[in-house]
């Protein structure tokens, strides 16, 4: 199927490794033109000679620490300056803080949420314009699903910052579908993929994730990046025009939600 991305002009952020790199992996198997970045050059450096050797796509490469909030402006002007313009726009950076509610700091609440959500809404909120100019695009958050259920005790940051992904994504959405632009959010389930947090677990628990994987992955397996990258490549693509304002849930039916 031809996802009807040839040469469009695409952001990935988070892209060094996992499910970014996944990501910006498919979206350059379809021909998009690249622009990934990540605080890691080494990584970031190398996935960069890697989508170009496989694909052959321009890929810039753009070092930066998005919780600075002149990062999302400079991110975006670079591929402005780069290609003239963006269409596709993938959220995918992000991380975790565990620990009981009553010990989490004002600070450990504002490192998370800039981290997971705002970072996210400012780089959104500088491609809006230019996605105008070139007549419509797409944005996706990658969530979580324990953004649509509890993740338990220790996530409440986690799960409060990826709830607010799926709210905001709903509402852009709304506001956005005028202008052709579409919002989605992506809820991955337990994935695993090298020097990932549940390639760790399995390495050192082989038993214990066994028991976790009967108890609670139904499809008997942890999902991979490559199919969370095959699901973004879709619902950033004009095969899934109709899509906007949807939170997919990619979990080999992991998640307990009824929606």
């Amino acid at each position: 199927m031809d996802l009807g991305l040839k040469g469009k002009s695409a952001v990935v952020t988070g892209a060094s490794r996992g499910l970014g790199k996944a990501i910006a992996m498919q979206l350059a198997a379809e021909g998009c033109r690249l622009a990934i970045c990540a605080r890691g050059e080494e990584a970031l450096l190398e996935t960069r000679k890697e989508i170009r050797k496989l694909h052959g796509v321009p890929v810039l490469a753009k070092v930066l620490d998005l919780t600075v909030p002149e990062s999302a402006d400079a991110l975006i002007d670079a591929v402005i300056h780069e290609y003239g313009t963006v269409q596709v726009l993938a959220n995918n950076a992000g991380g975790n803080r565990r620990g009981k509610f009553a010990d989490l700091s004002d600070q450990d609440w504002e490192d998370i949420l800039n981290l997971n959500l705002k970072m996210h809404l400012r780089v959104s909120r500088a491609a809006i314009p230019h996605m105008r100019a070139s007549g419509g695009g797409a944005i996706l958050f990658v969530g979580s699903i324990f953004g649509r259920e509890a993740g338990g005790p220790g996530l409440s940051i986690y799960n409060t910052t990826k709830s607010a992904l799926m709210s905001a994504a709903k509402i852009m959405a709304l506001e956005l579908a005028p202008d052709g632009i579409r919002v989605n959010t992506l809820a991955p389930g337990s994935i695993r993929f090298p020097g990932g947090s549940w390639d760790k677990r399995v390495k050192s628990d082989p038993e214990g994730m066994k028991a976790f994987i009967a108890a609670n992955l139904p499809i008997g397996r942890f999902g991979t990046a490559q199919e969370i990258g095959d699901t973004a490549a879709f619902l950033l693509s004009d095969r899934a025009s109709l899509i906007t304002g949807a939170c997919l849930n990619v979990d080999g039916g992991q998640s307990r939600s009824l929606i």
